[in-house]
């Protein structure tokens, strides 16, 4: 990468944009404010409320610290900090998506997870002389899962799967680095599972 635009282009390639949560959070802000227009409207004709009237409601709101109890009030306020907070680490926590960065040899590459996983499990599976449906390969951001399910009376090195796994990662030559966790799964696990 050695331009800005191409930076960006895979940021915006690697990581999910705020959109859906904006657009939620300005739907019901719209919502709101229909709503209480609505009432205000119907209040000033002198027709009846659709929920509450707008003074009650303001009443009801003005008299709420003394009137409701403490546990209300505190489980009131821990709920609407729990969701400003969550819209607070929403703003500001960058959405990723499941995709990493290779190196390409001066060009721009973004590769999927399921794809890493793939290769990576058919790789593991064809060095290590298991079927390809008993070699499980979970790929997050920072980590990369690999289960090995051999059949009973196969032998399976965890070393040998672990220094596949990792050279396997190393040709993809990610931009960011991965923790590799390798189990070998016993017989008498899926005997347990099933």
């Amino acid at each position: 990468m050695t331009t800005p635009v191409l930076r960006r282009v895979v940021r915006r390639e690697t990581h999910s944009p705020r959109s859906v949560a904006f657009a939620l959070v300005v739907l019901v802000a719209i919502i709101l404010a229909l709503y209480v227009a609505v009432e205000l409207v119907l209040a000033l004709a002198a027709q009846p409320a659709l929920l509450v009237r707008p003074v009650a409601a303001l009443e009801w709101l003005a008299g709420l610290p003394g009137n409701a109890p403490v546990a209300a009030g505190v489980a009131g306020g821990l709920v609407v900090a729990a969701i400003g907070l969550w819209l607070v680490v929403l703003a500001v926590a960058p959405g990723r998506l499941s995709k990493h960065e290779v190196d390409a040899g001066g060009r721009v590459a973004v590769i999927d997870n399921g794809v890493l996983a793939a290769a990576l499990a058919q790789r593991v599976s064809d060095e290590i002389g298991v079927a390809r449906d008993r070699v499980t390969v979970g790929v997050a951001h920072r980590s990369v899962d690999v289960t090995v399910r051999p059949g009973a009376g196969i032998p399976v090195d965890k070393t040998q799967v672990t220094s596949l796994a990792d050279a396997e990662i190393a040709a993809l030559k990610l931009a960011r680095p991965v923790r590799t966790r390798v189990r070998i799964a016993r017989p008498d696990d899926e005997e347990k599972a099933a």
